[in-house]
């Protein structure tokens, strides 16, 4: 297997100084197993990047659908300069998988446009257990990292 090259960032780029963010994350109950451990890769690459973790806030909603209500509430205190969407979808035998898999990414997009925050989404879409096993710490270290270098790109344009 191919892996994509990400671009990565050195661990010192300035880029990635969380000490003056506050973030936002909202995590989906569902597949709790896969979602917990996406929360505190999460969670520990935030603390990892310098955010206080006094400024990190941790919700639950019950699955990804709800994830971007949740989002919105929390854009509109205008507190976040970032915000984290956490969530697990594993295909099914129904049409359910695409339904959710696309409300749920559409309404992240759109919460991040509407409020112009960034909001890294880490909904893992898999085909099965295995597959969210495989990525849930990764793609939970990633999606801070997306967090704090967005937050700090939106400071600088300002």
């Amino acid at each position: 297997m191919l892996n994509a090259d990400q671009g990565t960032l050195a661990a010192n780029d300035r880029r990635l100084d969380g000490k003056k963010l506050t973030i936002g994350i909202v995590q989906a109950r569902f597949n709790a197993d896969i979602t917990g451990a996406l929360a505190a890769a999460c969670q520990a690459e935030l603390l990892k990047l310098g955010v206080a973790a006094r400024n990190i806030t941790l919700v639950q909603v019950p699955g990804a659908l709800e994830i971007p209500v949740a989002l919105q509430a929390m854009a509109e205190h205008l507190k976040f300069n970032a915000l984290i969407a956490l969530g697990c979808i594993i295909r099914g035998e129904t049409y359910h998988f695409e339904l959710v898999a696309n409300e749920s990414g559409a309404g992240v997009s759109r919460v991040a446009l509407d409020y112009q925050v960034p909001i890294a989404n880490a909904i893992l879409t898999t085909e099965d257990m295995a597959q969210a096993m495989a990525r849930q710490t990764d793609k939970g270290r990633d999606a801070a990292r997306v967090a704090v270098e967005m937050a700090n790109l939106l400071e600088e344009i300002e």
